[in-house]
């Protein structure tokens, strides 16, 4: 089974001789970073203030004991910390030794852990002891194997294992084209395929996000959301801050009460949400408490952000918004500095690289579609897999012969190259014949003044196959179904593009990055319409 599916010798050279794979692992990276930027300050975590030359320190350290303990070259190990100090400790520590971390998020829980320890043949498993509520030791202690569990700024063994000294020098490290770690595919429907990334195509990802970004030395970057997560570890995310020499501010969660103050006394620059968040931190009543001035860059990614949601940053966070469109298996797209508002306000950016192949495809024929019409999103490029961990099966259907990555997202490409996400192929409703997108339903619905968020998911129906319903978070005075209904007709949506069906509730289920999750959306409903 392979583990990871290289580019074709071809397409490798290419990419090195345009400069993307520069031959810079994560090791070097961070060495070299210590070096330029030594007493400057790389990581806040609360009270604690680590410099780029103790986060090197650190790290190497860690790999010394992390060898002591057995871990070598190749090796996998679940990393599954929340924004702590320590998760650079101890991934940057494995990278050095060219050991694989596999980054579980917090919010996964022991499906989820056991399956990435069996299908990694994992030998150890970081965790925190406890977090947002949830014992960390007890999830260890129920996963089958036996292997080392290592409980993050446990006084005993962990603190023991990073004091390690470093007699003599560390096993050599890995090579540039070999892989990094393994990082989450982002559906939000069963168990998340692992993604192997390579040093080069990652650090190309990295160095290009950060440019584009415009990161400085003078930059501060909050990590708002789940650092595991490739959207903040990249896009530029904490290894692009790490990169430009600035500062990673981690937030021990991302709402209002707790990332403002944090924007306030650190001096933020930039950070990266999701929608909901965005949604949530615009209609926060907390913004008048603190000085949010130093914020000059919101990110917003993950899902489709709407145009109504993004017309309102500028006025009320007095920060310049961003769209953001990716995915852990490479692609990624901004929308720029220079842009027209209007391209910032509608579409989800631009492909980073001009190496980026990108097909728009009809989902059923395969035949590309002309500019301007929507289809299916393939891709390939310098930074983009050519196949999943250990998922040749599945492999086969999500890339093409010549490797190109079947995204399952549904775009149009405008004339100026920029993409506009209209949903996932997978999300669209067939309702009676008709297709309908969910993600411009619940665009429409947004435009509502009393809509907080929406969620359009299909419910099975004897007739039509499938009708939809729309979950609706209202504001303080929640609207009928009926006005809601009205309200759509009044934007010139299509009567069959009407939500058959309205929910008010009061809050989602959301994935473990703060996304949607229409999975159990469709769960509760139909468990709703069984039990009737």
């Amino acid at each position: 089974m392979m583990d990871h599916t290289p580019w074709p010798p071809e397409f490798a050279d290419r990419y090195r001789a345009a400069g993307y794979w520069t031959g810079e692992t994560f090791g070097a990276f961070l060495a070299d970073r210590a070096f330029r930027y030594a007493t400057r300050v790389a990581v806040v975590d609360g009270d604690r203030r680590w410099t780029y030359r103790e986060l090197d320190a650190r790290a190497t350290r860690m790999a010394a004991g992390l060898h002591a303990l057995g871990v070598a070259a190749g090796d996998r190990v679940v990393v599954q910390l929340p924004n702590v100090a320590e998760f650079f400790e101890v991934v940057f520590g494995l990278f050095r030794l060219g050991a694989l971390p596999v980054f579980a998020l917090p919010a996964h829980r022991r499906s989820e852990i056991a399956y990435f320890c069996e299908h990694t043949d994992a030998v150890a498993y970081v965790i925190p002891d406890r977090h947002g509520g949830f014992d960390h030791r007890t999830l260890a202690r129920d996963l089958p194997g036996d292997r080392p569990v290592l409980v993050a700024g446990d006084p005993g063994p962990f603190t023991a294992l990073a004091s390690i000294p470093v007699d003599g020098p560390l096993p050599a490290g890995p090579t540039p084209d070999q892989v990094a770690f393994l990082q989450l595919s982002g559906g939000s429907t069963g168990v998340p395929k692992l993604i192997p990334r390579t040093h080069d195509d990652y650090l190309y990802s990295v160095r290009e996000s950060a440019r584009i970004c415009g990161l400085t030395t003078e930059s501060v970057y909050l990590a708002a959301l789940p650092v595991a997560h490739n959207y903040p570890l990249s896009s530029p995310g904490v290894l692009g801050a790490l990169h430009a020499g600035s500062t990673v501010v981690l937030a021990p969660a991302p709402t209002p009460e707790v990332v403002f103050g944090l924007i306030e006394r650190e001096r933020v620059t930039i950070t990266g949400i999701v929608p909901p968040l965005a949604l949530l931190w615009l209609d926060s009543t907390l913004r008048s408490r603190y000085d949010l001035s130093s914020l000059a860059l919101l990110q917003v990614g993950g899902a489709k952000l709407a145009a109504e949601v993004a017309d309102r940053i500028a006025p009320t966070l007095g920060c310049r918004p961003q769209q953001v469109f990716g995915m852990a298996e490479g692609l990624v797209n901004y929308t720029r500095a220079d842009d027209p508002p209007e391209l910032v306000r509608v579409s989800q950016g631009r492909p980073i690289s001009p190496a980026d192949e990108l097909r728009i495809v009809d989902p059923s024929t395969g035949a590309e579609v002309p500019d301007g019409e929507p289809g299916h999103l393939l891709t390939r490029g310098p930074y983009t897999i050519r196949g999943y961990y250990r998922a040749e099966e599945h492999n086969r259907d999500a890339f093409t012969g010549d490797g190109f990555y079947r995204t399952g997202d549904l775009v149009r490409r405008l004339p100026s190259g920029h993409l506009v996400v209209e949903g996932r192929v997978k999300d669209q409703i067939n309702r009676g014949g008709e297709k309908v997108a969910a993600e411009e339903v619940e665009n429409h619905l947004l435009a509502h003044p009393a809509v907080h968020d929406a969620a359009v998911v299909a419910v099975p129906d004897p007739h039509l196959g499938e009708r939809t319903c729309a979950f609706v978070i209202p504001r303080a005075d929640p609207p009928t179904a009926a006005e809601l209904r009205r309200f759509l007709r009044t934007r010139g949506l299509a009567a069959f593009k009407i939500p058959d069906r309205v929910e008010l509730v009061e809050t989602f289920p959301y994935t473990g990055v703060g996304k949607t999750s229409r999975k159990d959306l469709r769960r509760a409903l139909a468990e709703e319409v069984a039990n009737r």
